[in-house]
């Protein structure tokens, strides 16, 4: 299994090389050059299996030689051991025919830590076989950053920098990225909305000289290995609703495009997802996009629900380049139009085609909290404002007969004062990390300037 660029400059890796590299060094994003079929008998087979056993038969396919069974198994199996849920990504119903999927239930409390654990354990792996160290730098809308610091943290041959916009995310999102004593992790604050922290990241990328002298390696959700975890959960959910006897549609809080493209490789592998929708807040760009035709920038506004305030939804080019039937040209220049001109126009072709599959819907702040109250006084659920989104949404798209899965992205005690808003209700944070308020702080201010974070990040890895 080798991986292309959505770009088409740059040479096809090996799935390993393509998950240390991250970012294609034409800017693009890798995709595999081919998507493993599952048939209905593959994906009937799956159904009560552990989640390990599920994520090792769907995954498989798209290492490669990168590692053996043996290995590959047994590095699932210790990605998943610290979720406290024996089912890792259990199903709950809120109505007819309507179900959250709840990713909340590992080391994090965030659906980032099924792809963020794995990768550590794959990372881990692969440097102890090469001898090698690398410099991981990620940006976060929130709750990336704390992800990738959990996974990596401590590691001896790996040195981890996560730029967060300063004051835009969660108390609990910040603490969480600030507080581990590890000197291998560095937490920044820049002074910028997400946009700039993930531009500065993939200037970093761009800056060949850097890159190479820092060992740049990337955890964003621009790493294919990211997609790629995610897509199991999609499998292991319409499973247990049916499939692959049955339709199954999701809903899918929306930032980055990450996790809802994991959704479209599942459809392409074979699972029968009807319609995928992408769920935003007020920064809608991708609601937009996908509406108009055209993608548009504007500036991003603060919300409640912090890890959805984009603009560039960086794996909306992975969505484009099967829309264009995989032209990197075309793509390109596209790219290169929302670096001149904050947006480009989508073809009709490529538009239909996306919309074939994708779906969107937009939900205000009062609606979001209204959601959040209501769910509560309905089910005795609470949401987190992200999912809270994604449940309004899914209620207006849902269609007769056809179960609708909502991503229950983050526990509710990531966002507590949103919650309490909606609810009067403070949700409590797991007993394991009930001291978190209580841990000391070690953050760096930076300012949202390329070189600024080059020298912070030389600095440090050379001290």
């Amino acid at each position: 299994m080798n991986y292309i660029s959505t770009r088409g400059q740059a040479p096809e890796l090996g799935f390993e090389a393509a998950m240390m590299t991250g970012l294609a060094r034409d800017g693009g994003l890798y995709v595999p050059s081919e998507i493993p079929q599952m048939s209905a008998g593959d994906i009937a087979g799956l159904a009560g299996l552990s989640y390990e056993e599920a994520a090792f038969r769907i995954m498989r396919p798209f290492v490669g030689d990168a590692f053996d069974d043996r290995t590959f198994r047994g590095l699932i199996d210790s990605a998943y051991r610290g979720f406290d849920h024996p089912a890792r990504a259990p199903l709950k119903q809120l109505g007819p025919n309507q179900f959250l999927l709840e990713l909340f239930h590992g080391p994090t409390l965030a659906f980032k830590d099924f792809a963020m654990q794995l990768i550590g354990q794959l990372f881990q792996a692969a440097l102890t076989r090469s001898g090698e160290r690398i410099t991981i730098v990620g940006a976060t809308s929130g709750d990336t950053g704390s992800a990738a610091i959990e996974a990596f943290r401590g590691l001896p041959n790996v040195d981890v920098f996560i730029l967060f916009p300063s004051g835009r995310v969660s108390e609990v999102q910040r603490r969480q990225m600030t507080t581990p004593s590890e000197d291998n992790v560095h937490a920044l604050a820049v002074k910028g909305d997400f946009d700039d922290c993930q531009a500065r990241l993939k200037e970093m990328f761009a800056d060949d000289a850097f890159r190479d002298g820092v060992r740049l390696a990337g955890v964003n959700s621009i790493n294919w290995a990211r997609v790629l975890a995610q897509v199991v959960y999609y499998f292991t959910a319409a499973v247990s609703l049916g499939a692959p006897h049955r339709r199954v549609d999701f809903t899918v809080p929306t930032g980055n495009f990450g996790d809802i493209f994991a959704g479209y490789i599942a459809r392409r592998m074979g699972l029968p997802i009807g319609r995928l929708y992408a769920a935003t807040n007020h920064n809608d760009v991708v609601n937009r996009a996908l509406k108009s035709g055209i993608y548009q920038k504007e500036q991003v506004a603060p919300s409640i629900s912090p890890s959805m305030d984009i603009q560039v939804a960086s794996n909306f080019e992975r969505a484009l380049f099967e829309a264009y039937d995989r032209d990197g040209r075309a793509v390109a220049l596209l790219m290169e139009d929302l670096k001149a001109h904050d947006g480009f126009k989508i073809s009709q072709g490529a538009n239909e085609a996306l919309t074939e599959v994708f779906g969107s819907g937009m939900t205000l702040e009062s609606a979001t909290l209204e959601r959040i109250r209501r769910t509560r006084t309905e089910t005795g659920e609470l949401l987190c404002p992200h999912t809270a989104v994604g449940v309004d949404v899914a209620e207006r798209k849902a269609e007769p007969g056809v179960p609708m899965v909502t991503l229950a992205t983050a526990h509710p005690a990531k966002f507590p004062d949103a919650v309490e808003e909606a609810t009067g209700i403070r949700p409590p944070l797991p007993s394991r990390m009930a001291d978190l308020y209580d841990r000391a702080e070690r953050v760096t201010e930076a300012d949202n300037d390329l070189g600024a974070l080059q020298s912070i990040i030389r600095d440090r890895i050379s001290a």
